[in-house]
C-alpha cells in the first residue's frame, strides 16, 4: 500500500517517527491503526452496554460478593499448590 502526503504532513509524520522512536513511518502508521481499531472496538463495547437490557443496580453488596468470591478462589488455589 503507498500512501500519498502533502508536504506538511509528511514532516509531520517524519518527525513524530523520530521524536517517538519509531524506525520507519511505516510503524507510525501501522500503531496509529492499531489504536483507531482500539478506539473502534472499545466504542462499540461501550454502544453495547448502553443499549443492553439495565440489569440490578450495583452496590456495595455486590462488590463485596465479588472480594468474597475472589477470596474463596484464592484459597482454593493455595490449598491446591500446597498438595502439589
Amino acid at each position: 500500500m503507498n500512501i500519498s502526503l502533502p508536504d506538511t504532513l509528511k514532516s509531520f509524520v517524519d518527525e513524530q517517527v523520530s521524536q517517538r522512536g519509531y524506525g520507519t513511518s511505516s510503524e507510525y502508521v501501522r500503531e496509529l491503526i492499531r489504536r483507531d481499531q482500539d478506539r473502534l472496538q472499545l466504542r462499540n463495547l461501550l454502544l453495547a452496554g448502553a443499549s443492553s437490557v439495565p440489569t440490578a443496580p450495583v452496590t456495595e453488596a455486590y462488590f463485596e460478593g465479588l472480594r468474597e468470591r475472589v477470596r474463596g478462589a484464592a484459597q482454593v488455589a493455595s490449598k491446591t499448590r500446597n498438595r502439589s
